[in-house]
């Protein structure tokens, strides 16, 4: 298989739940509001001997000529964004579904309108329970009646090879996925494992739905990775977007 990070950039979030913009080489962390947080925005393509895979879609941002950066990002990297064939979402907080669609008001529209979605259908519900500002639900609505979007309920296989596994850790509803092609295992863990620095560590983080169950999975996968040579990809790991043993 082969991986490529698709990051967005550096960014600080705090309280506010804004993503203000890091350059790591001039800005100090000390000089944003207490408690902020320093992470990647990196959305992957995975591409596999049947898909082209989209594991998560970033914050929807676009570049200075009008274009998302995400598909900016894909066509930096030889991918035309019509050649992806499934978009695998984690769960629907804004800077992971950011850019599951484009365009404003009734003009809207998936950004990935060849590509089947995949969304836990209770992830979607989700979002209009508890809304702003962890959800901008009028950028998700797109998604209620598309027929591109699978709704998946609970875990399960996705044609044979993607696993997927609700597990009510960093968000109710967040799912993390195993893709297993060619005798190699790709895992991404999106916030429930964010990072390659709480693999290693019994870290708790307050912003967690369950905290604790968080941390108690990431050292469960971490060793079985580690025994089953997981690839593992980390989507708001400033330096380190994949690691594998």
């Amino acid at each position: 298989m082969k991986v490529i990070p698709l990051s967005e950039g550096t960014f600080t979030i705090d309280k506010t739940k804004q993503f203000v913009p890091f350059d790591t080489d001039k800005d100090d962390l000390q000089e944003r509001p207490a408690g902020s947080l320093l992470v990647e925005i990196q959305p992957f393509v995975v591409v596999t001997s049947e898909d082209v895979l989209l594991l998560d879609t970033g914050l929807g941002f676009t570049n200075e000529h009008g274009r998302l950066q995400l598909h900016q990002n894909l066509m930096d990297n030889g991918i035309n964004p019509g050649e992806v064939t499934k978009v695998l979402m984690t769960h629907l907080h804004k800077d992971h579904a950011g850019g599951v669609a484009m365009g404003t008001g009734a003009s809207r529209e998936l950004s990935f309108p060849q590509a089947r979605y995949y969304i836990q259908k209770q992830e979607m519900e989700y979002v209009y329970e508890k809304g702003f500002p962890s959800y901008t639900t009028e950028e998700l609505d797109v998604l209620k009646n598309a027929s591109q979007v699978t709704w998946l309920d609970g875990d399960g296989v996705i044609d044979g090879y993607i696993k997927y596994e609700i597990t009510h850790a960093h968000s109710k509803y967040h799912q993390v996925y195993w893709i297993v092609d060619s005798g190699e295992t790709v895992f991404f863990g999106g916030d429930d494992a964010p990072q390659l620095q709480q693999m290693r560590s019994r870290f708790v983080a307050k912003y967690d739905y369950d905290g604790k169950k968080c941390m108690e999975l990431r050292q469960e996968w971490w060793e079985k990775g580690e025994r089953e040579k997981w690839k593992f990809l980390f989507y708001h790991d400033v330096k380190n977007p994949t690691y594998e043993f």
